[in-house]
């Protein structure tokens, strides 16, 4: 018998649609944790390349035009070189003239090769001399009877530069020639002053093979910007310098050099003096369009322009002499080496926030798995494919991860412009992917073979299989291979950086598993002799925590990942600002510091600070720097101190401390000596025995070393002697400086109170010059961010944990009400079972985090993050353990876990126990 074919309708509710609305709940809560964390992970990379962009754009506009432009110069056209053919003297006054240059320094500009732009608006052309021309005029300034020297300079667009403040512009009357005799010029404010020019002064130029050239000033002129490329790359076309005659002997006499500013037509003029004019074209850098991701770039194009193919194209143009140098490889090298300190932390951070991200993805698709257990176990038992239903369930849950994905990628996007979106795009897709694949992937390890739904899932009823034991020794073996490499190799840059990064996590690996497998056997041998107690409910909690979840690796690899992550990360920022504190202390010696240069300071005024808000003690110390001990040409400071007072600060202060008896006198009536506390330096040159001292004011002391310190807190230098003030003379002993203890001391406060008598510098504000660059405060930011996003994905691990196991305590605290138990001890159980899991990954994260903290500590250098390079200790900074860092997030997991498990109770007994306990129930 032939059946006719029947034509099977679609079923009229779709599967994904049936289960969406059968856990709106469910799916809303995926699909908020999924867009929360995509947004997070695509926000990192567009944060990181923002503040490595700002660093990078920081550091080259921060560097004064001395070191950040390209300078390139090339001789101007003379007749006297070798190997070169002579040019006719029109030839050689065209090569000088502002459109000659012009079309140079366009031509320049143009083989440029990106990413290194020139910026236009700072980039300057001219001529100038480079033998500086003495002139004979009296009017002009001459310290040691010796005449002034005078460069002339004729600069392009001097009034789109200048703002004239008295007379007018320089002009070039008809076309200049090396023989003209009278040309015009302007002077900067600073060079009118200090060589006391004035409109209608005139300077005599000596000539070469013509007369005496006459250089008129007609103008005076200000910088509109002094510290700008135009003014600041030769400072000497604004600030005049006062030269030696011969710069290798200091007492040599001196002269007074400044710069003339000729019109540009006027250039030719030069080559009839004795100055041999040469051409320069100033490129200032365009920060705008530098990125980070363009540094490799950057530096190979300036390396071309300075000594490499660059400069043999501009050579083409501006002469086969165009020499070309620059600071600029050194500000991008000291950028560079600051990246790759951060690196590394930035790692650290980025991979353990994700790694305890990633797990609590894994962990809310075991929960969703667990909840539908028995459905998937049906639909195995009924015929469904094993591909079927891990088909059915990524369709599920990609219809709620993608929209989810995008919607928190467009948020990171939105909130974060500026920046690169394929690593955000990448970041993003990674975590949906994860979200997507983990409910399916969980269904295969758990419904792989047809099978009864098992009544429990603990350790007592599912033993750990032997694939699941080989698989964490092999996870265990490779994570304390890579720890041990990490060890053996070190963190240097270049041989662990992966590892380094890896680190937290490989020790929570390795802790994980092993916390695991261990943890219940002490909590079995304790609930027998609990057992013998009068109450249940010790004996029942430790049976309980006893038989463990045997899925329990995932929450206490988050946890501990994000313990050892938090310890790591704030070990890392209390270094940074302990290293922060002690440099700056460094460079005050005290919490604030008024002090006189010369003279000693006024009457009153150390009352006067005294009562200056948030001021606790002030310590009035005298210093003398011009003492000569032994009559000798070597000065050194001699510091006169009250002994208590300053004995107490140096204390305080952890700088040279000393008691106050060290500075007692050796022996009595006039010529004393007196006892000192010196620098290694002057103690190793005068030795122990007496030796005399002469004093500034004439007065004369004999002092003897009785101890060494390094440092002290009067003097910033290196080399000292401290004596007692009573010892001097009246005058040595009046104070010049004070040292004022009081860290919340109200700076504008203590200016006032000084006035112009002294100087006043704060350790709070030399504190916060150290935040050099928008990279250190950035990964400062990160880490921070980093860190707390892990926490808060550990609390929501822990949430996931204690809510996995709700309905079966749920159901446990409604049979035993029916037993008698109370609330109260409902309460108890519940904490007292959560308390060992908590109390397990509190030590654990302990553990790991000093674990992790110790293995990179001989190789972090945290000094990149914590001081600029300028004020970079010759001693790198280690990474310490921060006890704190350690401590906090510990307890504070102990602390969830009890309030979780109180509330949990709390909302079971609000609960009737007719729905726990109806027929049937299989839990």
């Amino acid at each position: 018998m032939v059946i006719p074919f029947r034509r099977v309708d679609r079923a009229v509710a779709p599967w994904v649609r049936t289960r969406l609305r059968s856990a709106p709940g469910a799916a809303l809560s995926l699909a908020l944790l999924v867009a929360v964390t995509a947004c997070l992970a695509a926000a990192f990379p567009r944060a990181l390349e923002r503040y490595e962009d700002g660093g990078l754009r920081h550091a080259v506009e921060q560097a004064p035009p001395s070191r950040s432009v390209v300078r390139l110069t090339s001789p101007g056209p003379l007749t006297d070189l070798p190997n070169l053919p002579d040019l006719p003297q029109d030839r050689r006054e065209q090569a000088l003239r502002p459109a000659t240059l012009k079309g140079q320094y366009d031509s320049v500009v143009g083989k440029v090769r990106r990413p290194l732009v020139p910026d236009p608006g700072l980039s300057s052309y001219g001529v100038t001399t480079t033998v500086n021309q003495q002139v004979p005029d009296a009017w002009l300034p001459r310290p040691d009877a010796r005449p002034a020297k005078i460069a002339l300079v004729a600069p392009a667009d001097l009034a789109g530069h200048a703002r004239l403040t008295e007379g007018r512009l320089p002009r070039a009357s008809g076309a200049v020639t090396a023989r003209t005799p009278e040309v015009e010029a302007a002077v900067s404010t600073d060079t009118a002053k200090t060589l006391h020019a004035r409109v209608g002064s005139v300077l005599h130029v000596p000539g070469a093979g013509r007369g005496a050239l006459t250089v008129r000033i007609t103008g005076i002129v200000a910088p509109r910007d002094r510290d700008g490329v135009y003014w600041a790359t030769e400072p000497l076309f604004r600030t005049p310098v006062l030269k030696l005659t011969d710069p290798s002997d200091p007492y040599s006499p001196r002269y007074w050099l400044g710069a003339v500013l000729l019109p540009p037509d006027a250039a030719p003029v030069l080559l009839g003096t004795q100055g041999r004019p040469y051409r320069y074209w100033w490129l200032a850098p365009s920060s705008a369009g530098l990125h980070h991701r363009d540094l490799g770039g950057l530096r190979s194009s300036l390396a071309s322009l300075v000594s490499g193919p660059g400069l043999h194209e501009v050579s083409t143009v501006t002469g086969p002499l165009t020499d070309a140098d620059t600071d600029l490889d050194d500000v991008l090298a000291a950028y560079a080496q600051l990246h790759s300190g951060v690196a590394t932390l930035i790692a650290v951070a980025a991979l353990g926030s994700g790694t305890v991200a990633l797990v609590v993805l894994a962990m809310a698709a075991g929960l969703t798995a667990d909840r539908r257990r028995t459905e998937m176990a049906l639909l195995r038992a009924r015929g469904a494919s094993l591909r079927g239903l891990v088909g059915r369930l990524f369709a599920e849950t990609a219809v709620i991860a993608v929209p989810a994905g995008a919607l928190g990628l467009a948020v990171a996007v939105r909130f974060l412009p500026g920046a690169r979106a394929l690593p955000a795009v990448l970041a993003a897709l990674a975590v949906t992917v994860v979200a997507c694949a983990a409910l399916p992937l969980r269904a295969v390890a758990a419904h792989r073979l047809v099978r009864v739904p098992a009544l429990r899932h603990d350790v007592t009823s599912v033993r750990p299989s032997q694939r699941r034991t080989v698989a964490e020794l092999t996870l265990m073996a490779l994570a304390v291979g890579a720890v041990v490499s990490l060890r053996r190799q070190g963190t240097s840059a270049g041989t662990g950086n992966q590892l380094i990064s890896a680190a937290p996590v490989l020790v929570g690996v390795i802790a994980a598993l092993l916390l695991v497998r261990l943890y219940p056997l002490p909590l079995r041998g304790l609930a027998r002799p609990a057992g013998r107690l009068r109450g249940v409910v010790t004996h029942l909690s430790l049976a309980r925590a006893g038989r463990s979840s045997a899925s329990a690796v995932l929450p206490l690899l988050a946890l501990l990942t994000a313990l050892t992550t938090a310890s790591f990360g704030g070990s890392v920022l209390a270094g940074v600002g302990d290293a922060r504190d002690h440099s700056a202390l460094l460079a005050v010696r005290a919490d604030a510091r008024v002090e006189s240069a010369m003279d000693p300071l006024p009457a009153g005024l150390t009352d006067r600070v005294r009562r200056v808000s948030g001021v606790r003690d002030v310590t009035a110390v005298s210093v003398t720097y011009r003492a000569r001990p032994k009559d000798g040409r070597q000065t050194v400071p001699v510091v006169g101190v009250d002994p208590g007072d300053y004995a107490e600060l140096t204390a305080r202060t952890g700088i040279g401390a000393f008691p106050a008896g060290a500075l007692k006198v050796a022996r009595g009536g006039p010529g004393a000596v007196l006892s000192v506390v010196a620098s290694p330096s002057v103690a190793h040159t005068y030795g122990s025995a007496p030796f005399p001292v002469s004093m500034e004011d004439g007065g004369r002391i004999t002092v003897r070393v009785v101890a060494v310190r390094h440092l002290t807190p009067a003097v910033l230098g290196d080399d000292f002697l401290v004596v007692d003030r009573a010892g001097l003379g009246a005058a040595a002993a009046r104070p010049t400086t004070l040292l004022v203890t009081g860290p919340d001391a109200d700076g504008r406060a203590l200016r006032e109170a000084a006035g112009d008598a002294a100087a006043v510098s704060l350790r709070a504000e030399q504190r916060a010059q150290y935040v050099d660059s928008p990279l250190q405060t950035g990964v400062e930011r990160l880490y921070t961010a980093a860190v707390a996003a892990g926490a808060g994905y550990a609390v929501l691990a822990l949430l996931l944990s204690l809510l996995r196991a709700a309905p079966e305590r749920i159901a446990l605290l409604a049979r035993l009400r029916t037993m008698g138990l109370t609330r109260p001890q409902g309460r108890r159980l519940l904490v007292l079972e959560s308390l060992p899991q908590a109390v397990l990954a509190a030590a654990g994260g302990v553990l790991t985090g000093w674990a992790a903290i110790s293995l990179l500590s001989p190789g972090m250098d945290l000094t990149a993050v914590a001081l600029p390079p300028s004020d970079a200790p010759l001693d790198r900074i280690p990474l310490h353990i921060d006890a704190w860092s350690l401590t906090i997030p510990a307890l504070a997991v102990v602390a969830v876990t009890v309030g979780i498990a109180a509330l949990q109770a709390w909302w079971a007994g609000r609960k009737g126990a007719v729905r726990e306990l109806r027929a049937g129930d299989t839990r």
